[in-house]
């Protein structure tokens, strides 16, 4: 089913024309015409399904340029994401033109207040910067009929909930709650009974969870070790560009700096740096300036590039999932990738839970 026929108007199927967007994904057929009648809507589907497009697309084709008052709020859990949205939706402005403002921490709170007081008609921030701005008296939520939380899961675990709260009692009673989630947690269902009206739920068929495309390999190997054989993966694979996964900030700077004196082409990513640092580190690597990339797992939703040959997880993750997010970086739009990891002893019960969740042996 073509765009048009979801109920979007023609400027908007254009601005989808340019970017070579035909077809609609599933969880865009299903979302964008609920969206579009108003229902509130709670939708699972996982990154990389199209769901970014799913919300901005109804949202662009319902707020009223002509109305100088911000209409529409999307909250989510990183800065990264923050920045790849309002990316995607400056796309769509360019033909529907909306005044879009990112807000979230570790940028200059007096810019983006500056920035308010233009027409701005679409808010992108995290929620610990909205609730800043709302206290400050700088955002004005009386016209926002349209609320978007995404990632969810995601925003929950990280422990935003009373951030959440605070952020709904700036709002309109009457509004469109939508809510987009990887998996439905206790904590999104309990959301959505709380403070959704009879919230219509669709689901998005699941991607494998193995990601075809993508060769993983396990490399068995102890601390003392792990230095050489990830010199030796290197000295084989020669990745042309790679991320390389660690589990902390900590360990993040430590594999980086190690790298850096040994004279690779590398930097790091972690939530740690000042804003302008993580933009330009981003802007580098995407522009393909950097042939490495050490970072946490702030990396692993926020970053879509399409020409990462490897992945490498130097420590895996405590998350099963954030596995999957991590591997994902690589093989996209359908091009071949590697996910490489290394494992010691200790990591015996992490590597089991990720098996068990990809349903997929990596060890024999």
């Amino acid at each position: 089913m073509p765009f048009y026929k979801l109920g979007l108007h023609g400027g908007l199927v254009y601005a989808l024309d340019l970017e070579n967007i035909i077809e609609p994904s599933p969880i865009q057929s299903l979302a964008i015409p609920l969206i579009l009648d108003h229902k509130d809507v709670l939708a699972e589907a996982q990154t990389g399904t199209g769901k970014t497009l799913a919300f901005l697309l109804p949202l662009f084709q319902m707020i009223d340029p002509e109305v100088n008052k911000i209409q529409a709020l999307i909250l989510i859990p990183t800065r990264e994401l923050a920045i790849q949205i309002r990316q995607e939706a400056e796309k769509l402005s360019a033909i529907m033109p909306l005044g879009i403002l990112a807000a979230y921490g570790g940028q200059d709170v007096q810019a983006q207040i500056h920035k308010l007081k233009e027409s701005i008609h679409l808010i992108i921030g995290t929620p610990g910067r909205v609730l800043d701005h709302f206290k400050r008296g700088t955002l004005q939520g009386q016209a926002i009929h349209q609320l978007v939380i995404d990632e969810a899961d995601q925003l929950f675990h990280i422990g935003f909930k009373n951030e959440l709260k605070s952020i709904l009692k700036y709002l309109p009673s009457q509004r469109q709650t939508l809510c987009f989630s990887a998996t439905l947690s206790h904590n999104v269902s309990s959301f959505s009974k709380n403070y959704m009206k009879d919230p219509v739920f669709v689901k998005a068929p699941k991607k494998e969870v193995s990601l075809e495309g993508i060769t993983q390999e396990v490399i068995m190997t102890s601390n003392r070790k792990k230095w050489d054989d990830f010199l030796s993966i290197l000295k084989k694979e020669k990745p042309t560009q790679s991320i390389i996964f660690c589990r902390s900030r900590r360990g993040t700077e430590a594999l980086y700096e190690t790298m850096k004196a040994e004279g690779f082409n590398v930097e790091c990513l972690h939530g740690g740096l000042t804003q302008s640092k993580r933009e330009y580190v981003m802007e580098a690597f995407k522009k393909q300036a950097l042939q490495y990339l050490v970072a946490t797992d702030v990396a692993a939703r926020g970053l879509h590039i399409d020409d990462i040959s490897h992945v490498i997880n130097y420590n895996l993750p405590d998350d099963p999932e954030n596995y999957v997010h991590r591997i994902g970086r690589t093989g996209r739009q359908l091009k071949t990738g590697k996910a490489i990891s290394l494992v010691t002893q200790k990591d015996i019960d992490r590597l089991h839970a990720i098996e068990a969740f990809i349903e997929k042996k990596l060890l024999e």
